[in-house]
């Protein structure tokens, strides 16, 4: 006989905790609905392996969507329940209110809550106007049970027909939400919170040929020896939907001191200026929890895409949030060292690959670097750069030996590391590093900036990088260092007012002029003002004469005005080496140099 029992909780206190409190995101009911059912299977099979009852040929989940009727049920052969613990896990644990159920409930453990039907079930209510359960218990002479409710004060309770062991839900959808009746929009959420579930599930199943909805062996679960380069190919292609093969993964497999298996796919970047937010996956015993949580995968793995999953995290009672503690943090660690481990493998055992696929690589290390102070102490010995002969060096190989305390204070400073950030405006200064025999590095990406600064942050004592613009190498100059007054005199005169410094210098290369040299502080400055839509500061030039130019020489002998044309024109063609002209600059330039021109005509005749 059915009967009826009062909830001893006020709807206004429940709803609150259900909408508020537990879940961010009310599509999440159907994750908890279909998780609950795959917990139930788990139980049976369970007590199955322990001889207390005998195993199902097939276990299996059902979806089904009644448009006509309003309703979406969820149906499971797992354990099912008797009456009381109908009563004992919908009705007394549920509404027993929020403080009282954190305290009681919390203190058994993740498994005392999590799976359990009762606070998941009600998240039902978030989308339904009324749900019902029917159930029947595994245990021999076990009757079917029949609970309903509206989410309020009251609840009915009573015997029903059923066939078969398990539990069926039977949510009445809210004609606001009636999205949720949809096959496409069903399908987009067992897709994406349980497509993992290790028992099959069906959704809207039309006969013995329809196939199941998800993947209940997913291949991060298999032994990594037991994994062909074809299936994770494949498994990458299917859980990310990119068609763009990766170009290496991290199969991440350890059962102590605690449980992680997944793995962590390196895709090809798109765009090499761009920090590229990757998708990792995180799941609970193959239930979806959430993407990119950055209290168990740090920061600069998201660049990656990846599935992770731990169930030894601990969860609150929704299952959707993680709870701080130090578990979590060497969860976190673990999996940065087994990362760092794997491209230190690489870089060991097969350099061609590793400088092959370091292009796409590289701003995932820099980041790494600048972010986890462990990950940079694990990778800072494979860190490669690319020279200007197209050559790859190690990082540390620019390093020099550190100032000591003593010579620092008499003004000596790190050795020099010269780089390029773009290798066709720079060619000028590349030819002469060439022709000197000295070396630079090819820093050109969207990161190259920061992780330079972090890397002299980090041995300030060892190196500091330069432009290959910033300033004249001791290698690029001739041994007779004086300077040459009168050409400074006349170069200062000519670009007066234009915020530029005057030097000379005797360089080997005596076919250049002149060259333009900026101040590497003032450079970064702008560059970090530019990364923070800051405003930029005027720029800190500096035009170093070649005194040993046999153009610049012959100025000295020119009449005033051919001197004052010549030597603009050669400052005008440094710049252009330096960096694009401005319109006016253009202007300027062109006219000069027709004038100059014409001049050259007439007196020639």
């Amino acid at each position: 006989m059915e009967k009826q029992g009062k909830i001893r909780i006020s709807s206004e206190n429940m709803m609150p905790i259900i909408k508020k409190w537990l879940y961010s995101e009310k599509d999440i009911f159907l994750r908890e609905i279909v998780a609950n059912a795959s917990d139930a299977i788990t139980k049976h099979k369970k007590l199955a392996d322990l001889g207390d009852t005998t195993a199902e040929e097939k276990y299996r989940i059902t979806v089904t969507a009644d448009e006509k009727a309003g309703t979406l049920t969820v149906e499971d052969n797992g354990i099912g329940m008797t009456e009381e613990e109908v009563e004992k896990y919908i009705t007394q644990i549920a509404f027993s209110g929020a403080a009282d159920f954190v305290e009681k409930y919390e203190k058994a453990g993740g498994d005392g809550i999590i799976g359990h039907f009762g606070l998941g079930f009600y998240s039902a209510y978030m989308v339904s106007e009324n749900v019902e359960i029917y159930t029947k218990s595994y245990k021999e002479g076990a009757e079917g049970v029949h609970w309903a409710s509206d989410g309020n004060s009251t609840y009915t309770i009573g015997p029903c027909e059923k066939e078969g062991r398990g539990t069926k839900v039977v949510m009445h959808i809210a004609k606001e939400e009636t999205e949720f009746l949809h096959e496409s929009e069903l399908r987009r959420l067992l897709n994406k919170y349980c497509s993992f579930m290790p028992y099959e599930i069906y959704l809207d199943p039309k006969g013995d040929d329809d196939k199941p909805i998800n993947t209940t062996e997913p291949l991060y679960l298999k032994q990594p020896k037991e994994c062909t380069e074809e299936e994770y190919k494949t498994f990458y292609r299917d859980t990310f939907s990119d068609f763009n093969e990766p170009l290496f993964w991290i199969h991440l497999n350890m059962d102590y001191p605690f449980r992680v298996k997944g793995i962590l796919y390196f895709p090809k970047v798109k765009k090499q200026v761009e920090l590229e937010r990757g998708q990792v996956k995180l799941y609970c015993n193959q239930v979806y929890i959430a993407d990119n949580i950055k209290e168990v995968i740090p920061e600069f793995l998201m660049l990656l895409n990846g599935v992770i999953d731990c169930p030894d995290i601990p969860l609150n009672v929704s299952r959707s949030f993680l709870q701080n503690d130090r578990q979590v943090q060497k969860i976190a660690a673990h999996i940065t060292k087994k990362v760092a481990d794997k491209l230190t493998e690489l870089y060991r055992n097969d350099r061609e690959k590793y400088e092959n696929v370091w292009p796409d690589i590289s701003t995932f290390v820099k980041f790494g670097c600048i972010k986890d102070e462990e990950f940079y102490q694990k990778v800072k010995d494979i860190i490669i750069y690319k020279n200007i002969s197209d050559e790859y060096r190690s990082l540390e190989s620019y390093f020099g030996e550190e100032v000591s305390d003593e010579d620092a204070k008499a003004g000596k400073e790190p050795q020099a590391a010269y780089y390029v950030s773009d290798m066709n405006k720079q060619a000028q200064y590349i030819k002469m590093f060439k022709d000197a025999g000295l070396d630079a590095i090819v820093c050109d990406t969207y990161i190259d900036p920061h992780f330079i600064s972090y890397i002299e942050y980090k041995n300030p004592k060892r190196v500091r990088f330069l432009r290959i613009d910033a300033d004249v190498a001791g290698a690029l100059k001739d041994a007779d260092g004086r300077e040459d007054q009168e050409l400074i005199d006349l170069f200062s005169k000519v670009l007066e007012g234009k915020n530029v410094k005057v030097k000379t210098e005797k360089l080997k290369n005596t076919a250049v002029p002149a060259i333009v040299n900026a101040s590497e502080f003032m450079r970064r400055m702008n560059e970090m003002n530019r990364f923070y839509q800051m405003g930029a500061s005027p720029e800190d030039l500096t035009l170093v004469v070649n005194a040993a130019c046999p153009a610049v020489q012959a100025l000295k002998e020119a009449n005033e005005t051919l001197k004052s044309a010549g030597a603009m024109q050669i400052y005008y063609l440094a710049l252009m080496n330096f960096r694009q002209l401005t319109a006016e600059e253009t202007t300027d330039f062109v006219t000069g140099y027709t004038e100059m021109l014409l001049r050259s005509i007439k007196e020639g005749k």
